[in-house]
């Protein structure tokens, strides 16, 4: 048998650098690649970048993270929610926010602690790679809300990726 060539997802990680200082763990970094790979190629975001260091250079990331630009709306804050109801404004036509995504793995143990050490090394919102990427916000709906969230990316041994959304501290409930 000849040589097989390596799958995407493994030239993608032996390929791609990291923004900032490679971290010393770096199956942490390849955990992240194998994230935005799954998001770029499977859930169509754009503008993706790994973070392995936080805005605060006081402040480590306790592991890499990645931002991007989903396609639509992952969240709607619920006084958004409200304001969108009354000026009769659909979900789809209010302008995608970037987000924090934070890659895990279903063997990792998290905890309270873990996640406030997360938070701490990040800002409200992600930098903008294009400032053109941002959307245009009107009276309050598009106005991202509700202080710092992430995407919780869990991949299993199987390669399968769920996503939560996680906030800091408590957020009102959804209308339905």
């Amino acid at each position: 048998m000849g040589d097989l060539e390596p799958s995407a997802l493994i030239s993608y990680i032996e390929t791609s650098k990291p923004i900032g200082a490679l971290p010393p763990d770096f199956h942490h970094y390849a955990l992240a690649a194998q994230v935005l790979h799954n998001l770029q190629y499977q859930h169509d975001w754009t503008e993706l970048r790994i973070h392995t260091q936080s805005s605060d250079p006081k402040i480590p990331l306790p592991k890499p993270l990645i931002s991007g630009l989903p396609p639509h709306r992952v969240y709607v804050h619920p006084d958004e929610q409200i304001e969108m109801l009354k000026h009769n404004v659909q979900e789809k036509d209010v302008p995608s926010e970037r987000e924090w995504v934070l890659p895990t793995h279903l063997r990792e143990s998290w905890s309270l602690r873990r996640f406030a050490d997360v938070f701490d090394g990040i800002n409200q919102t992600p930098p903008a790679v294009h400032q053109a990427s941002e959307g245009k916000r009107k009276g309050g709906i598009g106005t991202r809300r509700g202080g710092k969230r992430l995407l919780l990316a869990t991949v299993g041994d199987d390669s399968t990726t769920v996503y939560y959304v996680v906030h800091d501290g408590i957020v009102k409930p959804r209308q339905n």
